[in-house]
């Protein structure tokens, strides 16, 4: 494949700097990036440079990552819980009635066997990624100048090697678009401000380790990086410096021994929706153990404590904070990930099992914080159909405990669910996108998109939607059995309860990618009630703060905060609203230059908005 570079405004190659030492519970590496660069502007290079390669779909080529999975073909344990039924079951569709999706178009296609699609809404543009190429649209799917599609390598130091995934940093306004090169490399993008078009931030880090099958997260003290390592690491890097454009921003990695991790370690670091935690708080390490898996394994979800400080001498400390008895599940996969079955072929396809898929989505709310998560599993270890088991963890912010608050295995039919993507809104609902495939009574179901959701009233441990087709396939894939190592469902910066999906299907006998968005109905009528929503403005104004908030969920208490960029409480206040109104401010004429976020919300509905301003 040809690769492309962009011309650049500034190039400049640094020395990669390594400072290792050894701990009592790990090995810690701190790196400088070892490339930097400044590009151009995205927008004026489109005429000239359109980095648009052609692919003939008859050629299956399989991306090369992975390189690290060890499968599992059977239970080691066969006498590991369950035995036949999974006991959290859903086996009903949902009654309340779904939206259909808000937009809903064709992303990107390639080559690649998978696409591993992965993308995000910013105020006004949606980024996808795929292997090895991504794209900038309007939030209705149209084309957008200098938006591409581009080979990733035109972005990020001529790399076309895949496992790229596209966040937005709402709480600085800019877009990280991130992959994996080779020799152990791994490649951070990120635009100078909200506009995607424009020029980017990039820089290459070398490591130990090959980052195979890598999650980035957002977190107060830095963007976190997990993957399927040789040896087990967790990653940071320098947030607040990459976003200045310091050409010695630096990471930091260190190993750590996950119990009984199955062999496919790739577990997930936290990544925040909605407000970032209080500066000081460790970033959360999701992995999970099996019991299937023998040994001392038990079904569990383990919850490891990331503590970073920066500083002249930069220190990492993982911790084991916490170990989650789990309803038992069957984790279990195919030796060769043949695990979905097709209708109208014996050839299966991978249904990823072993990790949770991403994203760990954590909201803090008052009181307590949230995270989401999702893995594939069996339904019925007769049957071998797969279905996707689905948390709601909460840690208590006085005790800093976290407990199982709800848990389930989706499979409201006989169909199979896998790779899935979940994530909450501001409202505490929960929406859930998938891929879904198999033989539903004489109804063939070729691998397709679907989601589903709950609110947060709702009984706990159900999808209470009847779920909604966004992509229906419409043949199998046959000849090779990868499948969308990733999707991706984010939640919009500017409208916190729109959910933003992107996954693949099958069209054609070959994997498609498809963008689109969607909302939980607060009443399950089936109505857009985008009307209805709460609005918080938020300005500066005679040396103050102005907030005011209309069409408010209830006239409870409702609490006020003002945050800094690292998420460090500046003031606060409690208001008790009028006719679902509420105005007060803070003085800002004694705060420094820079960006601030404000919140509201309150105890007993499940309500939280947040958003910026700048004081300058």
């Amino acid at each position: 494949m040809k690769k492309y570079l962009l011309t650049l405004s500034l190039t400049l190659v640094i020395a990669g700097l390594y400072s290792q030492t050894q701990t009592d519970d790990g090995k810690v590496e701190v790196i400088t990036c070892s490339k930097f660069q400044i590009t151009k502007p995205l927008r004026e290079l489109l005429a000239a440079n359109p980095f648009i390669e052609t692919y003939d779909m008859k050629d299956k080529v399989e991306m090369k990552d992975r390189k690290n999975r060890a499968p599992y073909s059977a239970k080691v344990n066969e006498n590991a819980l369950p035995i036949g039924q999974d006991e959290a079951c859903q086996k009903t569709m949902g009654k309340k009635i779904l939206l259909a999706p808000i937009a809903n178009w064709g992303g990107q296609s390639s080559s690649s066997y998978p696409p591993d699609p992965s993308g995000a809404a910013g105020p006004n543009h949606y980024v996808q990624s795929i292997n090895s190429q991504y794209r900038i649209y309007t939030k209705t799917g149209g084309s957008v100048t200098g938006g591409g599609p581009f080979n990733l390598g035109a972005l990020l130091f001529g790399s076309n090697e895949g496992d790229a995934l596209v966040l937005y940093d709402k709480f600085a306004g800019r877009w990280v678009v991130t992959e994996f090169g080779t020799t152990n490399n791994f490649y951070i993008g990120i635009s100078q401000t909200a506009d995607p078009t424009g020029a980017y931030y990039t820089y290459q880090f070398t490591s130990a380790s090959f980052p195979d099958y890598l999650k980035f997260s957002i977190w107060t003290d830095g963007y976190y990086m997990t993957a399927n390592t040789s040896t087990k690491r967790v990653y940071a890097f320098e947030r607040d410096q990459m976003l200045l454009g310091n050409v010695s921003s630096r990471s930091i990695n260190k190993t750590f021994s996950p119990p009984n991790d199955g062999g496919f370690a790739c577990p997930l670091s936290a990544d925040v929706d909605g407000q970032l935690p209080p500066l000081g708080t460790p970033c959360p390490i999701f992995s999970y153990e099996d019991d299937g898996w023998g040994g001392t394994a038990v079904d569990r979800i383990n919850i490891y404590n990331a503590a970073v400080t920066w500083g002249t001498t930069p220190s990492m400390n993982i911790t084991l904070a916490q170990q989650l008895p789990t309803t038992p599940f069957d984790a279990s996969y195919d030796s060769n990930w043949d695990d979905i079955a097709q209708p109208g072929t014996t050839d299966k396809l991978d249904g990823i099992g072993g990790v949770f898929t991403f994203r760990a989505q954590y909201r803090v709310w008052t009181g307590y914080h949230s995270v989401v998560l999702n893995q594939g599993v069996k339904v019925n270890s007769t049957t071998g159909q797969r279905g996707i088991r689905w948390y709601e963890l909460r840690k208590n912010s006085t005790t800093g405990i976290w407990s199982i608050y709800q848990q389930s295995t989706y499979s409201p039919d006989v169909l199979n669910r896998w790779l899935g993507s979940i994530a909450m809104d501001d409202n505490g609902s929960i929406g859930m996108a998938y891929a879904v495939s198999g033989v539903n009574g004489i109804t063939n179901v070729y691998p397709s998109l679907r989601y589903t959701g709950r609110l947060a009233s709702d009984p706990l441990n159900t999808m209470t939607y009847a779920e909604q087709t966004a992509a229906a396939g419409n043949s199998a894939q046959t000849g090779i059995n990868r499948f969308g190592d990733y999707s991706h469902t984010a939640l919009d910066p500017t409208d916190g309860t729109v959910f933003w999906h992107t996954g693949e299907y099958i069209a054609g006998g070959n994997p498609a990618t498809k963008i689109f968005s969607f909302r939980i109905s607060t009443s399950g009528s089936g109505i857009n009630e985008n009307s209805n929503t709460s609005s918080l403005n938020v300005f500066i104004a005679n040396g103050s703060i102005q907030i005011k908030a209309s069409n408010l969920p209830s006239n409870e208490v409702l609490i006020v905060d003002l945050f800094d960029i690292n998420g460090k409480k500046i003031d606060g206040k409690t208001l008790l609203p009028n006719s679902n109104r509420v105005e007060t401010s803070f003085i800002s004429s004694n705060l420094a230059k820079g960006t601030y976020l404000v919140r509201i919300g309150n105890t007993n509905t499940y309500f939280q908005k947040v958003t910026k301003v700048i004081v300058d």
